[in-house]
């Protein structure tokens, strides 16, 4: 999930927020008791495809990774464990030769040790990523088979020192083997288990002659997975990117939005002076609707902040996307306070928790569809409580 790091949170009484949210996002639940209204939550009722997803929805952001590295299979793995209903496994990025590997950017030097690879010492550069001047080691620099001589570390380690601990344990794994490990676990466990990978500037990497809109469905049509009703999501930054995939694969799809003040970058390119505020007007949503399942947005699209940080009346973005058949699963929350709304904060040190199933309570009332989190089972207690009241 996106480059923007933004959440949000807040609270009201149990008995209103009841009232507006599960009836928007859930309200087939509220008919039944307690604990049976908590394992429709947890396990959804009826029917394939989306429908078959709980609401709202639980999705492990980059895996488990308030606890472990991100984007490796043993973050993956966690979230499942946690009770995460989709996993997002992985962000996708290509290699020089081609292949599709999960790392949150191209630039790899911020989540695995290549820094500690001397051979590699050269393919240090300076490039501009969507604009932006970007130093590192770039993953399409480098071959599969080199990249797989490199192991993952924590991306945030002053948030998440804990996380450290694992550094080193796992590689980078490509798009074909979560493949794999998503049918292996989802035999293991007797229930579909699903995944939400996103293209990483597709923009970037056709000009670079790796195009990531073709490979993805080449991939996903040799595993079959390319259909309707395939437990695949396929979310990105760039508009033109999911109308290309749209003409590829008949999997659900989603529209990434960041800031209000933003353009995606290939409305950039090609001179669309559109921002992301104007995307999500009624027109805007219309138009993404017809090519696409849902969008996906920052937190701060839901619930504005003020200059403080705390948040302020929700806006009508939920309602609108629901208008016009939209699925709506903003992004991202996590327990840690420096990324939590001000008014959910407790003390001061960056690494604590702050007064996050508030937040989660507050975000759900607003009938969102589902949340990104990178800390499922703190997501799936939240629910739990949420929808039984």
């Amino acid at each position: 999930m996106g480059t923007q790091e933004n959440e949000q949170g807040g609270g009201t009484g149990r008995r209103m927020l009841l009232g507006a949210a599960v009836l928007g996002a859930g309200g087939a639940v509220l008919g039944l008791s307690g604990t049976a209204k908590a394992a429709e939550a947890r396990h959804g009722g009826g029917g394939g495809g989306l429908k078959s997803l709980p609401k709202p929805t639980i999705i492990g952001h980059r895996g488990a990774s308030g606890y472990r590295p991100e984007h490796t299979l043993g973050s993956y793995q966690l979230a499942l464990d946690m009770g995460a209903d989709i996993v997002e496994a992985g962000d996708l990025v290509p290699t020089k030769d081609g292949h599709l590997v999960c790392r949150h950017e191209p630039e790899i030097g911020g989540t695995t040790d290549v820094a500690d690879h001397p051979e590699f010492a050269d393919r240090k550069k300076t490039k501009l990523l969507d604009g932006v001047s970007t130093t590192g080691w770039f993953t399409e620099d480098f071959t599969l088979a080199e990249l797989k001589t490199l192991r993952a570390t924590e991306r945030i380690p002053a948030n998440r020192p804990h996380n450290t601990l694992y550094n080193g344990r796992w590689e980078i794994p490509t798009f074909e083997e979560v493949l794999k490990w998503q049918d292996e676990q989802t035999r293991k466990r007797g229930k579909q288990v699903w995944i939400y990978p996103e293209l990483k500037h597709p923009t970037y990497f056709r000009k670079l002659g790796l195009g990531l809109e073709e490979r993805i469905a080449k991939v996903l049509h040799k595993h079959g997975k390319d259909r309707r009703n395939s437990p695949v999501i396929i979310q990105s930054f760039e508009p033109t990117s999911i109308q290309r995939l749209n003409k590829l694969v008949d999997n659900p799809l989603v529209v990434l939005l960041s800031g209000p003040t933003t353009r995606p970058w290939d409305f950039v390119e090609t001179g669309d002076p559109r921002t992301v505020a104007d995307l999500v007007k009624p027109a805007g949503l219309r138009e993404i609707a017809s090519y696409a399942q849902g969008i996906g947005t920052t937190l701060d699209l839901i619930i504005p902040r003020d200059a403080n940080g705390n948040l302020t009346t929700p806006t009508t973005l939920v309602n609108d996307a629901h208008k016009v058949g939209l699925l709506l699963h903003p992004w991202t929350m996590r327990n840690e306070n420096p990324f939590l709304p001000a008014n959910f904060r407790k003390g001061t040190d960056a690494d604590a928790y702050g007064d996050v199933f508030g937040a989660f309570r507050t975000y759900f009332a607003t009938g969102i569809d589902g949340v990104f989190t990178d800390n499922p089972d703190t997501g799936v207690l939240a629910r739990e409580d949420f929808v039984n009241g």
